[in-house]
């Protein structure tokens, strides 16, 4: 489970990260990271809308996501907020390696803006 901590909340920070941040996507999902220069944590959020489904559905995905993404942040850099938005084909997605391969291309790109 991702900790409180780890999770994005504030509103702002979702729009910072979809308006300003790196961007992939895979059939089902997208991926953005903002590279963040302040001191706080990398931090993560899951957008899911109601086209992915009923709510037993979003919450299913949203589970699946944040379980996925516990694992994943520490891969991400340093003080970077990642956003994964879900869209409509996300509940029949295999999620671990639509979100593992999103976080991967996320990396190396944002490796490839430090330069």
């Amino acid at each position: 489970m991702l900790p409180k901590n780890a999770r994005l909340t504030d509103s702002n920070e979702f729009a910072r990260a979809t308006k300003s941040g790196l961007r992939v996507s895979t059939q089902n999902f997208i991926g953005y990271l903002y590279l963040n220069n302040s001191e706080e944590e990398t931090r993560a959020g899951i957008i899911i809308s109601k086209s992915v489904g009923g709510s037993v559905v979003r919450h299913l995905v949203s589970r699946k996501v944040r379980h996925i993404l516990a694992e994943e942040i520490k891969n991400l850099p340093a003080n970077s907020l990642l956003v994964i938005r879900a869209l409509n084909g996300a509940a029949k997605a295999h999620h671990q390696e639509e979100i593992s391969l999103i976080v991967t291309k996320l990396i190396k790109k944002s490796s490839e803006v430090k330069k």
